[in-house]
């Protein structure tokens, strides 16, 4: 499955953003969508998920209460709805599919990455 990340940019600290992920040629319902982000000199980490079904969501600590992953199967899109950006946000970030997936577990196809970039 082909993945396209959009939406990133350059943004203040306390902005929002909200990046977008479409499977094209593909049904996003049949896929558990990842959010990963990999900020420059450190690991790629994990930021949230969202099952097949999009019932269940998973976040990563530093990102609790203030992003928000979602489905909307109609647009074929899985959103990344990011509030309250802080400097230590900024980093490449990816979406990543896995066929029928839980969300939390690991994925398969990637996409390319978008910057995000929160200045201070």
């Amino acid at each position: 499955v082909q993945l396209q990340a959009s939406g990133g940019g350059l943004v203040q600290a306390g902005d929002s953003l909200t990046l977008s992920c479409t499977t094209p040629g593909r049904r996003v319902s049949d896929y558990a969508i990842g959010w990963f982000r990999r900020a420059p000199g450190k690991e790629r980490e994990f930021v949230a998920g969202i099952n097949y079904f999009g019932a269940y969501t998973y976040y990563a600590d530093p990102v609790k209460n203030r992003f928000t992953i979602s489905k909307d199967n109609a647009k074929n899109t899985v959103s990344l709805e990011m509030n309250s950006l802080k400097p230590e946000d900024t980093a490449v970030y990816y979406c990543a599919a896995e066929l029928y997936g839980s969300g939390r577990g690991s994925y398969d196809h990637w996409g390319q990455g978008t910057q995000v970039t929160v200045s201070s």
